[in-house]
């Protein structure tokens, strides 16, 4: 699964009828434009979810019980990745918008106080990290920083490059960025295309450097497109969320989750898909067994981005340890699947199981959100980014 659409060069988050979300402000607007879309798009038997846009409807919102969802922060346009700053200050990319948003909450009331851009002009900053004060963002082919910027929200630095020698390819450009237990930059180079061998081999990876640009190295091969990961509490490896290609139906291949544990590991794009397919053109005389295998199938076309461990104390045992993984949802499947939240837990035995742990951000064939990312804040409660709602939701527990 493609986050976006195939034939978007400029990167968009969202499928084809939300563009009009995307471009015209107003609510006004959206409403409009939603009552023309108000039935399926249909092309060659694909269905393209109708997206709504407009604000949030929190009471659509499944959670099990004694979960709650409020609205932390509103008008936040295109809103993808997160990080925090133990300011109490979160931080977002974007996407279209081209622009980087600080989201203060000093009183800690879960609902941010204002919002702040911090830096416009940008090509798909869709990455952040929040390291000593200093925030990293990723924009296509580089990787730059606004130093010192927790004082300085309201006269934000210039950004300092870092380093700029990614590839400046748009498709599957956008780049979700965080930093590891080691103190590096971790950083995914998605492939350019849907389904293809580059020549190159920083396409389909996953890399990282030093935070000053320097030894910049790949750690995983054969990763088609992650937008998330993390490292695992126990052992500090690394997870991470890969979209499967499209336009091998609507049930083939699955989304995956993947567990890195040797650097180097391939995870099997463009020869082999799910762990147990060949492709048609790329896998002849290729052997599956020769790549790593996903820890968990997520179904096709779910579009999993945003993936955390979480280490709190709010939620209820069971989720301790668990990952909270967010399904951005489909665009060319016959009937919408995604748009909403997963959870993951990893079993003694090695094996994972998951099951849906929040939905209603899409009902048959009409979305009027799309989960981005989640994080955790130090309360333990946990945020969700919504880059067709403009929205950053919070997700709190309270007992029965």
């Amino acid at each position: 699964m493609t986050d976006g659409h195939p034939l978007n060069e400029g990167g968009r988050s969202r499928p084809p009828s939300s563009f009009f979300t995307g471009t015209f402000a107003s609510i006004r607007m959206r409403t409009l434009f939603a009552l023309i879309l108000a039935a399926p798009l249909m092309s060659g038997g694909v269905c393209k979810p109708t997206m709504l846009g407009g604000p949030s409807k929190l009471d659509a919102i499944h959670l099990p019980e004694g979960f709650h969802i409020s609205v932390f922060a509103e008008g936040v346009k295109t809103a993808r990745a997160m990080a925090y700053s133990p300011e109490g200050i979160l931080y977002a990319g974007s996407n279209d918008e081209g622009v980087l948003y600080a989201m203060p909450d000093k009183d800690h009331d879960g609902v941010a106080d204002t919002v702040y851009t911090i830096a416009s002009g940008l090509r798909m900053p869709v990455g952040v990290a929040w390291h000593k004060g200093d925030l990293y963002f990723s924009a296509i082919n580089r990787i730059a920083v606004l130093h010192d910027i927790d004082h300085h929200l309201s006269d934000p630095p210039t950004p300092e490059t870092v380093y700029d020698g990614f590839p400046d390819e748009k498709h599957h450009g956008w780049k979700f960025i965080a930093i590891g237990p080691d103190g590096k930059l971790y950083v995914p180079v998605g492939a350019p295309c849907n389904i293809c061998l580059s020549a190159d081999s920083i396409f389909a990876s996953i890399t990282r450097l030093n935070l000053d640009g320097t030894g910049l190295e790949i750690i995983a091969h054969g990763v088609r497109n992650s937008v998330g990961f993390d490292w695992d509490p126990s052992d500090s490896s690394l997870w991470f969320t890969e979209n499967g290609r499209d336009w091998m139906g609507d049930d083939m291949p699955s989304c995956e989750l993947n567990h890195l544990t040797t650097t180097g590991q391939h995870f099997g794009y463009p020869f082999c898909h799910q762990g147990d397919t060949l492709d048609d053109e790329f896998g002849k005389g290729k052997n599956c067994a020769d790549y790593v295998a996903p820890m968990a199938k997520l179904g096709a076309h779910t579009a999993p981005l945003g993936m955390r461990f979480y280490r709190g104390q709010m939620f209820p045992e069971k989720y301790r340890g668990a990952m909270f993984i967010a399904e951005h949802g489909s665009w060319n499947r016959s009937k919408p699947v995604g748009y909403r939240i997963a959870v993951v837990y990893p079993k003694t035995d090695g094996t994972v199981a998951h099951e849906v742990f929040a939905d209603g951000w899409l009902t048959g064939s009409s979305a009027w959100g799309r989960p981005v990312d989640v994080l955790e804040l130090p309360d333990g409660s946990l945020l969700v980014s919504d880059d067709a709602a403009d929205t950053i939701y919070r997700i709190t527990y309270t007992t029965p």
